[in-house]
């Protein structure tokens, strides 16, 4: 029997990093996964593997994200991955960076949450799960400026979701990374003028001497989704390795 037997669950940015291996794991607990993501060419890596069926869905697209709620009869998980990080501070930032992270880290999550909402709300169960990040409001982070002011609101959308529907069985939960290992990372760092430098960098804040695996965030992901979690709501649940200590 695996701890997510006979679950739906519908995520967004399945195609590498968190996403991907959220996708996979549950999956091999017994769930029927909807991997969606944007970049169809990753997101085909999925196809194949028993239990996930794939679809390209750009989750900042209300049109797009509510006909892809109107696929799905029922949906026990919602995990809302998607997101976008943005290098520098306030002075740094430029309107289009803040309207673009925004859109991408808060908005999408507002819309696949109203879309999916419903249909939790009818059968009076569900999950919603969102991913947000020790920079946020837990944690201040050099250079993390619009990135970690799009983390506290999801922490705050996660609270007030979890709020407002505990009463008709709904659950919500944030994941709160520090630092994880995924091609999204890698490929920030080589885009910096010294990318040695920047390694060495982010490795110096590792406390536990290394960086979290995007297989670590997963088997997290994985508890919140089962029934082992179901008392457990309106949290931030961290996965850093003492960074924030």
């Amino acid at each position: 029997m695996g701890r997510l037997d006979g679950k739906v669950i519908v995520l967004s940015a399945a195609a590498q990093g968190i996403g991907r291996a959220a996708a996979i794991a549950f999956a091999k607990e017994g769930a029927q996964v909807t991997a969606t993501d944007i970049n169809r060419e990753k997101l085909n890596e999925l196809d194949g593997i028993p239990g996930i069926k794939t679809k390209v869905v750009d989750v900042t697209k209300k049109d797009q994200v509510e006909a892809l709620a109107e696929e799905h009869d029922r949906v026990d998980v919602l995990f809302n991955v998607a997101g976008f990080v943005h290098h520098g501070s306030i002075l740094d930032c430029e309107e289009a960076d803040w309207d673009f992270t925004m859109s991408v880290n808060v908005r999408s999550m507002y819309l696949m949450s109203k879309a999916f909402l419903p249909k939790m709300l009818a059968k009076r169960s569900g999950n919603i799960i969102n991913m947000a990040s020790v920079a946020s409001s837990i944690k201040g982070v050099v250079n993390r400026c619009v990135y970690s002011t799009s983390k506290a609101a999801v922490i705050g959308l996660t609270k007030s979701i979890a709020a407002d529907f505990i009463e008709q069985g709904i659950r919500c939960n944030c994941v709160c990374p520090g630092t994880v290992d995924t091609p999204s990372l890698r490929g920030r760092i080589q885009a910096q003028p010294d990318p040695d430098k920047a390694y060495t960098d982010f490795m110096a804040r590792q406390k536990t001497g290394r960086m979290c695996t995007a297989e670590e965030v997963a088997y997290l992901c994985v508890y919140l989704a089962s029934d082992e979690s179901a008392y457990v709501t309106g949290t931030e649940q961290i996965i850093d390795g003492g960074w924030r200590l």
